[in-house]
């Protein structure tokens, strides 16, 4: 089957910030090299968290291409034309967009428009899932257990908050912890109005203010669609893991600074040790979360226990992260190993769940 996949590759914004910065030097400091160095000086160090490495791009690739016939797509601004040109049976899709809140929902929305199948969620899944606050709202209307939320656009709109502290302030539609520090967690209203005009100001956009719960954190890949939904063994952040007298949160910086390849902190725990009637309650929530979202052939999902003990969503992750060196701790690829599947076979099982849904198999 030829197979089409649709990708966005991380930059080296180091390189291209060194390269600009030389740049801006040589022209003096003056005419249109300095808005690219102003342009520079705006790009987090996050901007790009979400985009996939060439090492994983390829590393899916050469896992289909051991049933497959495989075609590199970037999601770029001619991705269109590409599809249209090369017309694959399905694509596999990683593509986490290029702009805006809807960003997710880019490629599958073209794909749909062309009559081309794909893997994972629709364009309205992918959509609302990315919109941290439009989920929970699912979520709570099904009476699902998630934390308390208000989105906050405006510093004037503080008053109105009415979760109670601590709370995690977070981007309302970013991934991959961008915009989640060690300082997201605040404790006192002057800690709030600093964390949520950071989110405001340096993201330009809301803030979502969650309650902060106080249990275990764990989260759940589930490969399939109903009937034949799969829950891989749960994988369990380990905070105690993390430098002393941090906050006890998968921040940006547990996940991309201080756990390193070189220097590897031992956050992850697969299987996590869970008594039996815990861990069916948090399979549960996820399952029914998985349905409420409509979510299809993939998903991890982030769940925390709250003072009793009891799971609540935190969000959903309709394209997970699948890094393929198993040092790197990546959460979905560690669940499947953990439940006896390779690299390869769980992108082979995740195509398949799609072509099965799309009755190809």
């Amino acid at each position: 089957m030829h197979v089409a996949l649709a990708y966005n590759m991380k930059r080296d914004t180091e390189e291209d910030g060194s390269r600009e910065r030389v740049e801006a030097e040589e022209d003096g400091g003056e005419g249109p090299l300095v808005l690219q160095r102003t342009q520079l000086l705006k790009q987090r160090a996050d901007t790009y968290a979400e985009w996939d490495t060439e090492e994983t791009i390829y590393a899916v690739k050469a896992a289909l291409e051991e049933q497959h016939n495989v075609t590199l797509i970037e999601a770029d601004k001619e991705c269109f034309q590409k599809f249209l040109q090369v017309q694959p049976e399905i694509v596999f899709n990683v593509a986490e967009g290029m702009n805006g809140a809807s960003r997710e929902a880019q490629v599958p929305a073209i794909l749909e428009m062309l009559g081309i199948p794909y893997t994972g969620s629709d364009p309205v899944t992918l959509g609302i899932c990315l919109d941290k606050s439009r989920a929970k709202e699912i979520l709570s209307y099904y009476k699902i257990p998630t934390p308390l939320f208000s989105v906050v656009s405006s510093l004037k709109d503080l008053s109105q908050v009415q979760v109670p502290l601590p709370a995690i302030v977070k981007p309302l539609h970013e991934g991959s912890s961008k915009g989640i520090f060690n300082s997201s967690v605040v404790r006192t209203n002057r800690e709030l109005e600093e964390q949520v005009e950071k989110i405001i100001v340096e993201y330009e956009e809301p803030a979502l203010v969650e309650q902060f719960l106080p249990g275990r954190e764990f989260t759940v890949a589930l490969l399939g669609n109903e009937p034949n939904l799969e829950i891989f063994p749960i994988v369990e952040m380990r905070f105690d893991s993390l430098p002393v007298g941090v906050n006890p949160i998968y921040s940006y910086e547990a996940k991309w600074i201080w756990d390193q390849i070189d220097h590897p902190i031992d956050v992850h725990e697969c299987p996590a040790k869970l008594s039996p009637s815990l861990r069916a309650r948090i399979e549960e929530v996820c399952r029914q979360a998985y349905s409420a979202l409509r979510c299809r052939d993939w998903c991890r999902i982030d769940v925390r226990l709250d003072s009793e003990e009891r799971p609540h969503i935190i969000e959903l992750n309709p394209l997970p992260g699948i890094l393929p060196n198993p040092q790197e701790h990546s959460c979905f690829p560690k669940a499947a190993r953990a439940a006896g599947l390779s690299y390869n076979a769980m992108i082979q099982r995740v195509l398949d769940s799609a072509l099965s849904r799309y009755e190809f198999i």
